[in-house]
């Protein structure tokens, strides 16, 4: 089997999309040849059936002619493209992969519903994501097959009992749809023997501006930090630390599956969450991690009640979400099925 994969890059340091090398080398272990399209290639450790093809060039028209020139190198004998999270790339590759029959796939998982996302979803074959929920429309050509953790790399044993103030831990980019104000807020009404570590990028003015303004908000409080981000491979590390992960997101308009939640569930971590997306993944557990977005006084009650907890009712509660994760959301996992819908499409259309 011959995959087109495009992507933005491959940089093992970038601060979101350093997991993207984790889904080249799985789908990479599966097919006979991967040809990577992305802007530009910060790895170079691609494995030897791996062909990367770059496309960066000055100014918007540039790219773009770029783009299809390294698209129409690598579409001969190939059985499917699959586009990583930018509609407007499955936009450019449709005409020519449309004239050679060469089926399309978007994998996309956020909450923004973008008039280039609809229109790649109309020319898509198939759309995949993490569930239903962490796609914002509604298309029959949607199916969910889980995020895509490397459970080998991310696993620990449940948190020892710590004799001590408990560690939290948020990991992610100083957005402000990420909630990181309430969290602060929610930490300091809780009244907890706890520590709050937020660690993360702030990759857009606006995420700098919102930093500044986070360590104003916790200024005077010594149990809270701000530090930056860490390498990719240096977040698992950082998860085995902590005793608990909050993600308090506040998403604008519909819900994501932040994948971070899934990293830190596969670490046997409690991860306190305001993500009601995440409700069916956290249900029938020996503690409540679920609060109510935007509000402190709920996202506090739900803290005080994960840290005051016995520790065998936090080591119980990581365990079961590390099980769940090895289950449904699994790189191998993810990968397999990516493999055998791109033999699904390709069978029906008869090829």
């Amino acid at each position: 089997m011959k995959l087109v994969f495009v992507t933005q890059t491959l940089d093992p340091e970038h601060g979101s999309l350093a997991q993207t090398l984790d889904l080249v080398d799985a789908l990479a272990a599966r097919v006979g040849e991967l040809v990577v399209l992305a802007r530009d290639d910060r790895w170079g450790g691609a494995p030897a059936n791996v062909r990367v093809l770059t496309f960066d060039a000055r100014g918007k028209l540039g790219r773009g002619l770029a783009f299809e020139r390294a698209l129409g190198r690598s579409l001969g004998g190939a059985d499917a493209v699959l586009v990583h999270m930018v509609p407007t790339f499955l936009t450019l590759a449709a005409p020519l992969a449309k004239v050679r029959r060469v089926p399309l796939l978007l994998w996309y998982t956020h909450w923004h519903a973008s008039r280039s996302l609809r229109l790649a979803a109309r020319l898509a074959d198939r759309v995949l994501s993490v569930d239903r929920t962490s796609f914002p429309l509604a298309t029959p050509k949607l199916l969910g097959i889980g995020h895509a953790i490397d459970v080998n790399t991310f696993a620990a044993p449940p948190a020892e009992e710590r004799y001590g103030p408990l560690r939290l831990l948020a990991l992610g980019r100083t957005a402000r749809w990420k909630g990181l104000a309430t969290l602060i807020e929610a930490f300091r009404a809780a009244d907890i023997a706890a520590t709050l570590e937020l660690r993360g990028p702030s990759l857009t003015d606006d995420e700098r501006a919102h930093r500044r303004e986070l360590e104003q908000l916790a200024e005077g409080d010594d149990r809270i930090s701000i530090e930056p981000a860490v390498l990719r491979a240096d977040v698992p590390a950082l998860l085995r630390a902590a005793d608990v992960v909050v993600s308090p997101a506040e998403p604008r308009a519909g819900a994501t599956l932040d994948k971070a939640v899934y990293e830190a569930a596969a670490c046997a971590r409690p991860v306190v969450t305001t993500n009601t997306a995440l409700a069916p993944f956290l249900e029938g557990l020996p503690l409540q991690l679920l609060a109510r977005p935007g509000d402190v006084a709920s996202l506090a009650a739900v803290l005080r009640g994960v840290v005051n907890a016995a520790p065998a009712a936090r080591a119980a509660t990581g365990v079961e979400l590390r099980r769940r994760v090895v289950e449904q959301h699994s790189l191998e996992h993810w990968a397999d099925t990516v493999i055998s819908l791109v033999r699904e499409v390709r069978s029906a259309r008869g090829g």
